[in-house]
């Protein structure tokens, strides 16, 4: 059942005939982007590290081209940045004595870059839209994090790293706290999905920071993206009580990708079960995808929970996870991760949809 490019919503890098980077989805300023984005510049610029002139002076001269706009100056510095990587690449196959991962260039150990990150706040947030499946509109966003300058390595090394670095809840909680500020300017009805780990989940300091957000409980979605050990699924439940009590909700990503997902989920009853992208890739094609996916949908709906299918890159998918009874999604097919609030601004209640008038699916 093919679907009508029309019925997505727009790219995320679309263009649109004017520039609403000034105004939020309901005409007010966008100060917190801009005063986020003017911090990070202030400290790029005060570092004074030999190995970053090259990018500290390519960030000047976007200075230069935007003085009123620090947003876009820091926006066109990460595309223009290319080789000009505020990190050296990491090395593989290093080991200090201490057991860390080392660097290969010359800005010495993983746990230092990590720290420079934490103390310089050297990261920003993108968002991918989620989609509800039967409308075509975006009903949530995916925080993702992106680190300054590095471009030649995933956010997932650096989350592991600095787990192996004995930093991994301060880069969690750093990045939550980029992710809360940005969610302030995106469309009001979007709930905001927040990857963490299940040894932040049961950090003590997590509902206190929570609180002090600007997003009511009801928009924020903590995601687990770990397996969890035979110990955390009870300690969570008692953990995150409390925050759920007061509308937060739960999800468990990665379902399907591990032996003890459906234990674990039958255990916390989340509110959300995201369909991991290697279940949805080639779920057309392939009769035992299919069947898991089905499966785990109808496990969903016994338990109460909603399901996300995840890494939705073709309509032939976007069509099969529609099939099984999927209702939201998310994937490049209907919108890459995006740190352009323009972006995110266009992310409201859309008037195309992928239905006809009479409820069926489009062909």
């Amino acid at each position: 059942m093919p679907v009508e490019p029309s019925s997505f919503p727009p790219p995320a890098n679309a263009a649109g005939p004017d520039d609403p980077t000034e105004a939020t989805p309901g005409g007010g300023r966008v100060p917190e982007i801009r005063q986020q984005a003017s911090e990070i510049i202030e400290a790029v610029l005060s570092a004074s590290a030999p190995e970053q002139a090259a990018a500290r002076e390519q960030l000047r001269q976007c200075l230069a081209a935007h003085p009123d706009r620090p947003e876009a100056a820091l926006l066109e510095h990460l595309i223009a940045l290319g080789a000009l990587t505020e990190f050296p690449p990491r090395g593989r196959g290093d080991e200090p004595e201490d057991g860390r991962a080392t660097s290969s260039g010359p800005g010495g150990s993983v746990h230092s870059r990590i720290e420079a990150v934490l103390q310089d706040r050297m990261l920003l947030t993108a968002f991918q839209p989620i989609c509800d499946l039967s409308t075509g509109e975006v009903v949530g966003a995916q925080a993702l994090t992106r680190f300054l300058g590095d471009t030649a390595n995933q956010p997932a090394d650096w989350f592991a790293e600095a787990r192996d670095a004995r930093l991994g809840s301060d880069l969690e909680f750093a990045a939550m706290e980029s992710a809360l500020a940005a969610a302030r300017i995106l469309p009001a009805h979007l709930y905001v999905t927040l990857k963490l780990s299940p040894s932040t989940c049961l950090d003590p300091l997590l509902p206190g920071f929570l609180e002090e957000s600007a997003l009511a409980p009801a928009r924020l979605v903590l995601e687990l993206t770990e397996a969890l050990t035979r110990e955390q699924p009870a300690a969570l439940l008692t953990a995150l009580a409390p925050l759920r009590r007061s509308g937060v909700r739960l999800a468990i990503d990665h379902a399907g990708s591990y032996v003890t997902s459906i234990r674990h989920i039958r255990q916390l009853r989340p509110d959300i079960i995201k369909l991991d992208r290697d279940l949805v890739a080639g779920i057309a094609t392939d009769p035992i995808h299919s069947s898991l996916c089905e499966a785990m949908i109808g496990f969903a709906e016994h338990i109460g929970a909603v399901v996300i299918a995840q890494g939705i890159e073709t309509r032939a998918e976007l069509a099969a996870v529609t099939g099984l009874g999927a209702t939201t999604g998310q994937g490049y097919l209907l919108g890459a991760p995006t740190t352009r609030p323009e972006d995110w601004n266009r992310w409201t209640p859309a008037a195309r949809s992928l239905t006809k008038p009479d409820g069926s699916l489009r062909s």
